[in-house]
């Protein structure tokens, strides 16, 4: 899966002479967390920065909450979203694999990357995109068996449970692999009628099963 898949799209900008309120405003209305900020310059539209929520809310006093109905005029900050936004900007491509895009908001502690495609917005992908991408691997809405497979051997796995399923008639869903402590394991999902005889001659081909889940 690449971030092309999971990033949100026609995104809600703001420009950096944007009020706070105003930028507050739109974030209520179009339930986001976040605002690309964008100048507009003669050789085209300029990524200039990006203003969260928790910016806003530091914006205004501790006492406000600048994303009510109704925010008293006193309370509203005379100041634009250029003096409160993120200018140090992390960005990723829509190509990039999803896990890639993972590993840089846990390195850097952020919750969201800007999609770029040569050097023009074209998108953004939040923790919470990424987390809705990693759950479809596991989607359990279907009856299916989740099998996990110690490689730490380099054994060919997809070639094992290709064999094997299609002699069984079961279908693979998913497949993917990882790190668990010490070791490498491929986890691979199936769904099928007969699961019962292929998963006893799963056991018995003598493969390094670790464990089988059904739902």
């Amino acid at each position: 899966m690449i971030v092309s898949m999971w990033m949100s799209r026609n995104l809600a900008t703001v420009e950096p002479q944007t009020s706070v309120m105003d930028a507050a405003t739109l974030m209520a209305r179009k339930h986001v967390r976040r605002l690309p900020v964008v100048e507009q310059r003669a050789a085209g539209p300029h990524l200039a920065g990006l203003v969260s929520a928790t910016d806003i809310f530091h914006a205004f006093p501790a006492d406000v909450n600048p994303f009510a109905a109704v925010v008293p005029a006193s309370s509203r900050p005379p100041i634009a979203v250029c003096e409160i936004m993120s200018r140090h900007l992390r960005t990723t491509t829509p190509e990039t694999p999803i896990e890639d895009a993972a590993k840089m908001m846990r390195e850097e502690k952020i919750g969201a990357l800007l999609v770029l495609r040569n050097e023009s917005l074209v998108g953004l992908i939040t923790e919470s995109d990424i987390f809705r991408a990693f759950v479809s691997l596991f989607d359990s809405s279907k009856k299916s068996v989740r099998i996990t497979f110690d490689v730490s051997k380099g054994e060919d796995i997809l070639a094992v449970i290709a064999t094997l399923a299609a002699h069984h008639g079961i279908r693979v869903m998913s497949l993917f692999s990882c790190q668990q402590e010490d070791r490498p394991v491929c986890v691979v999902r199936v769904t099928g009628k007969k699961f019962d005889p292929f998963l006893e001659a799963l056991w018995k081909s003598g493969h390094p099963v670790l464990n089988i889940l059904r739902n």
